[in-house]
């Protein structure tokens, strides 16, 4: 049977993939940055999975302020690289799992949830970055992607619980699944950080330190934080961390931390990214 055997979470800040891009993760500025994800890279080599369900929002590439779904799942063979105005990134053909796309779509929609399917769409920097990130520069992405985009751009964005329940719902469907198949799960987004307004540039180390010790320790405390406090406390592109929510309801309740980063900063954001197993 198909099981979840790791949850991954990370920013997704799009200059990281222009410095991947343009051969500039080795100057002063991002060398740190790219520095905590060596050992990501490695566990990446030693726990290939064979379908990555990946967590982000769009940024107003595949979709726009004429449709905006709260959950999408991309259910396509593969899905292009978007173009978001100066060319798409230099990244493989991203290479999606329909049958198991479907399948999840039908088992949680009918556990109330409610998702569009996307039959065709581009991904944007959400889901490319964290992809870059984990493996750099291959041919090929060594897994296939089910991209799975949240709203948390325009009002209003789901909830922490909504999210964090919709990551059990997500688990039972894996775990229903026919088929043996190895999945990890990807939250991508956050963390603190404000792109504009009187609060631009805003960051939060307290906040973010206690977010990453929740998501470990207590999802079921992080995932009552209402909105409010994510703008107060995180800024107005804090809102983005609930989708981690969605990976650590998909985790058992007790898994093991196999890596822990947190820079700033990194394009006026905070960086935080986590590696978690489930207990084999």
């Amino acid at each position: 049977m198909a099981k979840i055997t790791a949850g991954v979470t990370m920013s997704h800040v799009p200059a990281l993939g222009a410095a991947i891009d343009l051969g500039k993760t080795g100057d002063a500025y991002w060398a740190p940055a790219f520095k905590g994800f060596e050992l990501s890279k490695q566990w990446m080599k030693d726990n290939t999975p064979d379908v990555v369900f990946l967590v982000y929002n769009d940024h107003m590439t595949a979709f726009s302020l004429d449709i905006i779904p709260t959950f999408a799942i991309g259910c396509a063979e593969r899905f292009q690289p978007a173009d978001e105005g100066w060319g798409p990134r230099p990244v493989p053909v991203v290479e999606g799992h329909p049958e198991l796309a479907w399948h999840i779509a039908q088992s949680v929609i009918q556990q109330d949830f409610d998702l569009t399917i996307v039959n065709k769409m581009d991904v944007d920097h959400g889901l490319t970055v964290p992809l870059s990130l984990m493996c750099g520069q291959p041919k090929a992405w060594p897994f296939k992607v089910i991209p799975f985009p949240v709203n948390v751009v325009t009002y209003p964005p789901p909830s922490g619980n909504r999210c964090y329940q919709l990551g059990k719902a997500i688990r039972r469907a894996v775990d229903s699944f026919d088929g043996d198949l190895n999945v990890q799960i990807w939250g991508t987004g956050g963390m603190s950080h404000q792109l504009q307004g009187p609060r631009a540039g805003l960051i939060n180390k307290p906040f973010d330190y206690a977010f990453l010790d929740g998501i470990v320790n207590d999802p079921e405390t992080i995932a009552k934080i209402p909105h409010i406090d994510y703008v107060r406390q995180a800024g107005s592109e804090g809102i983005e961390l609930v989708m981690w929510l969605i990976m650590r309801g998909a985790l058992d309740a007790k898994v093991k931390q196999i890596h822990r980063f947190h820079h700033v900063p990194t394009s006026n954001t905070a960086l935080g990214h986590l590696i978690l197993e489930n207990p084999r």
